[in-house]
């Protein structure tokens, strides 16, 4: 399943464990609103580091290999880009302040890749073990594609979160926010801050993404290292893209039909992949077709329908007909 040593699992880790820390004790230690700059040069940090850790792949591993990476890269990528919708809504319903989103995010991203990483060892196992399991995460990518294509994965209810409702039934809460701590001590008790509650949300809503978008790369790739590399520096720039696109994510009015095509692709191949391997560089072509359309066809949307809702000049009036 994957001819990578171990050291190079616990390198790639222990470089992306620094990067965070000097990320959170360094550039964000003090809470503070995110500008449109900041998530920008963040976002082209986190790109440039993928890029540079597929070239690290290409010169190790060979072309085949780095192709996967990027090719699982752009679909993670792409999928991470509905979870700024859910952020939005989530951010929104808690009413957390701008300067506490980051800490958000931050804790989040941390527990997803914990969470991915005890996916992707258990589906490669199921994979290893039952070769039938493929038509499974084949089906379950199929049948995401096509829920998003009908409009059915963006209705959040954060109200009806069972884990959050279990939560706030056994934890005291404070009522209001405590700066950006998840926990304050008051009275000599230990009470959790709404915060946490907006943690746990995002936790929960992440692990029912991750049940997409992890079988949507075994598709891709066989090799747990490079499904565990693509989701990670994929998730890596997840904050820095919601800072970026919250303001403007609702212009994207086809993205959610590209994704849905994009994942129907992906089961598709996983389908049949025992009779026929579509090649990685076909997969990356569909793929970075299918987004560019997307993106093409909801601007170009948005500019037609802006310029009919442009109020119209009026005529010049001429004075010597009055």
């Amino acid at each position: 399943m994957t001819t990578e040593p171990l050291w190079a699992w616990i390198a790639f880790s222990a470089v992306v464990v620094g990067m965070l820390l000097v990320d959170l004790w360094v550039f964000h230690r003090e809470a503070h609103a995110v500008t449109l700059k900041e998530a920008t040069i963040w976002s082209i940090i986190w790109i440039a580091a993928a890029l540079l850790f597929n070239l690290i792949i290409w010169l190790w591993l060979g072309g085949e290999k780095a192709l996967q990476f990027l090719t699982g890269y752009l679909v993670e990528k792409s999928l991470s880009a509905d979870n700024v919708f859910v952020f939005a809504v989530l951010f929104n319903y808690f009413a957390v302040p701008p300067a506490y989103r980051h800490r958000v995010l931050f804790w989040g991203v941390l527990g997803a890749i914990v969470m991915r990483l005890a996916f992707i060892l258990l589906g490669a196992a199921l994979l290893k073990r039952f070769h039938w399991v493929v038509y499974i995460f084949g089906a379950i990518v199929v049948v995401s594609g096509i829920k998003l294509l009908r409009g059915k994965t963006k209705h959040i209810e954060p109200q009806r979160n069972p884990v959050l409702r279990l939560a706030r039934k056994f934890l005291p809460v404070t009522p209001d926010y405590e700066g950006q701590r998840f926990f304050v001590r008051q009275g000599g008790r230990l009470l959790a801050t709404p915060l946490l509650l907006v943690l746990i949300a995002v936790e929960t809503t992440d692990l029912v993404f991750a049940v997409d978008s992890v079988p949507a790369i075994f598709a891709i790739t066989r090799d747990p290292f490079i499904v565990y590399t693509s989701n990670v520096c994929a998730i890596l720039g997840l904050r820095a893209l919601y800072f970026c696109l919250e303001g403007v994510i609702r212009l994207f009015r086809y993205l959610d039909q590209g994704l849905a095509i994009v994942l129907i692709f992906i089961g598709f191949k996983m389908l049949i992949s025992e009779f026929y391997k579509i090649p990685t560089s076909i997969s990356l072509g569909v793929v970075a077709f299918i987004l560019a359309v997307t993106i093409a066809l909801s601007l170009y949307q948005e500019k037609k329908e802006a310029a009919r809702n442009r109020p119209k000049e009026l005529p010049l009036r001429n004075p010597s007909s009055e």
